[in-house]
């Protein structure tokens, strides 16, 4: 019912850093739990970070330390600052509620980590 939209990707030198944008076609705060996800090819997506309406958040293990994720209630945007970037950070990103099971993907935003 809800659709997300991703934007800010692009390439990115190792090291590097990107913040990552999400919109909602409703309020997202309407939505208690919110998370980035990302899927590289050949590999299942995965849970990168969430955010809850009470601030709470958590990463995986692989970004933890690196990325920050964060929410924006009067911009109804959700965002995702990644920094010290590495290769395997390559994949498309989404964003979408949390857990994602009955929600809907968007087209997601291309994140290359290269030299």
């Amino acid at each position: 019912q809800v659709q997300f939209v991703e934007s800010g990707g692009g390439l990115v030198q190792p090291g590097g850093s990107l913040r990552l944008s999400c919109s909602a076609s409703g309020s997202m705060f309407s939505i208690n739990v919110m998370g980035w996800y990302r899927q590289a090819p050949g590999k299942q997506r995965q849970l990168v970070a969430l955010i809850t309406s009470s601030g709470n958040t958590n990463y995986a293990d692989a970004v933890k330390g690196r990325f920050t994720i964060s929410r924006d209630n009067a911009k109804n945007t959700m965002y995702l600052q990644m920094n010290s970037l590495k290769p395997e950070d390559t994949a498309v990103y989404y964003c979408n509620k949390a857990p994602s099971s009955g929600g809907s993907w968007g087209q997601g935003t291309q994140v290359t980590v290269s030299s």
